[in-house]
């Protein structure tokens, strides 16, 4: 029997789509992957694949492609040869997204996993924005700076000068660091001799200012680095005050759609931060316009280079189980984290005693003893640092192969960025960390991280009461 039309054209189609399909699949098979295609065949698929590949997504309009590399940038020539020579192999994934972003003069907000690279991902484009601008001279200096970047603390500072000073110096860019723990008086001197870029503590800029030591009349690209933990320390009064200062008649269009002025300056906002709570967001709705936000990895999520280990003990058993973890590393890079002054001090004293190679970092030291502390502990004349949150965020310090939690911090933001010394520039890295039942408030969030980051949760940890639910929820009753 033959046919009907109506079951050959069924069989048509199937064997239509049937083929459609095996040419989809043949199709995906032979394209070759974005990394081995020129930038112009990069097709909607191969950028899609490339966020992908390196987490990063945006939330914002009209954004320009992230760059795959240094070459394909649209940085000076000058900038480039100035990145191969501070070692930098391969943009990172937030320096990817976040400089093709900074060339345009966007607003953004960076959120970015600890360790990423960020500070070339805004210094870069603020430099390359100078450039475009008259030399810092007698006539102009009065004026101030032209750009400013503002850090939490006076060690941030220093790491970012310094890792401006690395692409400056080749550009004849002038930075000056305007920190307390310094004599106000020379920083005072040094801003009179005049300067492209200012990179600040909020408080130390703030009497600047206000002693008329600074003015900012002709700043127009802002850097808030850390910004959470600017609002963590109590310091949005001096960043609202520093803000204020700048040039105000400039800010972009609140219109997106608003075509800018190619021969303006407009007000340029960058805004980093590991987290966003309401304070930073009240601050970038204020002071950005239409930014794009950056996300490069998962927001507040350890990296995935390093090792995580928790340990269940007793407070009185913390010295014996640390000494056992610093004997393994033997001569190793190892930052220990105490919650306060006073526990630093013990733990140090106790270290020196037994024979280990320590030095401190914490408050109430002086800027110069800071600087000493850190300086032995990166050239290895010191193995062991055991710091307060003061060392927690921003500082880099290369090579450290271990973390150690002696005290497990009460929010689970701070330990994110504690581990994050270790497992940076590519590199693996270890963190354990002490817990007690004086620590139950954080066994929720903590046990979350952990098994994000599919890591060894403790039985105790699992399955004690604290861990889950969240502190402050109610849980569920059971029905009667």
């Amino acid at each position: 029997m033959g046919l009907r039309k109506g079951q050959k054209r069924l069989l048509l189609r199937d064997s239509k789509e049937e083929a459609a399909d095996i040419y989809d699949t043949f199709d995906m098979r032979v394209d070759r992957h974005w990394s081995e295609k020129k930038l112009e065949e990069m097709t909607e698929r191969d950028w899609r694949i490339f966020r992908e590949d390196f987490n990063i997504s945006y939330k914002g309009s009209r954004i320009p492609r992230p760059m795959r590399s240094w070459v394909e940038s649209k940085l000076s020539n000058e900038l480039l040869k100035a990145v191969e020579r501070a070692g930098y192999k391969t943009p990172s994934p937030i320096q990817m997204a976040a400089i093709p972003l900074g060339l345009q003069q966007r607003d953004v907000i960076g959120v970015a996993e600890t360790g990423s690279g960020k500070t070339a991902a805004f210094v870069l484009p603020m430099l390359t924005y100078i450039t475009r601008l008259p030399p810092i001279s007698e006539e102009n200096k009065a004026e101030g700076p032209y750009a400013l970047v503002m850090a939490p603390t006076r060690e941030l500072a220093q790491q970012i000068e310094d890792e401006t000073n690395k692409f400056a110096h080749y550009l004849g860019i002038k930075v000056v660091s305007i920190v307390g723990g310094r004599p106000v008086t020379e920083q005072a001197f040094e801003i009179s001799q005049g300067c492209e870029v200012f990179i600040a503590t909020p408080g130390r800029l703030k009497d600047c200012l206000k002693n008329q030591y600074a003015v900012l009349n002709q700043c127009n690209y802002i850097v808030l680095d850390e910004a959470d933990r600017m609002i963590d320390l109590g310091m949005e009064p001096e960043v609202v005050e520093v803000l204020d200062a700048m040039p105000s008649s400039n800010f972009k269009p609140e219109n997106e759609d608003e075509e800018l002025d190619e021969k303006r300056i407009y007000r340029t906002t960058y805004m980093f931060s590991a987290t966003m709570p309401p304070a930073v967001e009240r601050l970038a709705r204020k002071y950005l316009r239409n930014p794009v936000v950056v996300t490069a990895g998962t927001a507040g999520k350890a990296n995935d280079l390093i090792t995580q280990h928790v340990i269940i003990v007793k407070e009185s058993e913390k010295m014996h189980r640390l000494q056992e973890l610093l004997d393994e590393v033997v001569d190793k890079k190892v930052i220990v984290f105490v919650n306060t002054k006073i526990t630093a001090d013990h733990v140090s004293k106790k270290l020196e005693k037994s024979g280990y190679r320590v030095t401190i970092l914490r408050g109430g030291k002086s800027q110069e003893q800071r600087e000493t502390s850190l300086e032995g502990f990166r050239t290895k004349r010191f193995n062991v640092l055991v710091a307060t949150d003061v060392a927690g965020r921003g500082i880099d310090i290369p090579d450290v192969a271990h973390v150690i939690n002696y005290d497990m911090p009460g929010k689970i933001d701070m330990y994110t960025h504690r581990i994050g010394r270790t497992g940076r520039a590519g590199k693996t890295g270890i963190a354990s960390t002490f817990l007690t039942l004086h620590d139950t408030d954080v066994f929720y969030d903590l046990k979350q991280m952990l098994t994000q980051s599919n890591s060894h949760v403790p039985p105790e940890l699992a399955r004690h009461e604290a861990s889950k639910f969240k502190p402050g929820s109610i849980p569920d009753r059971p029905p009667r």
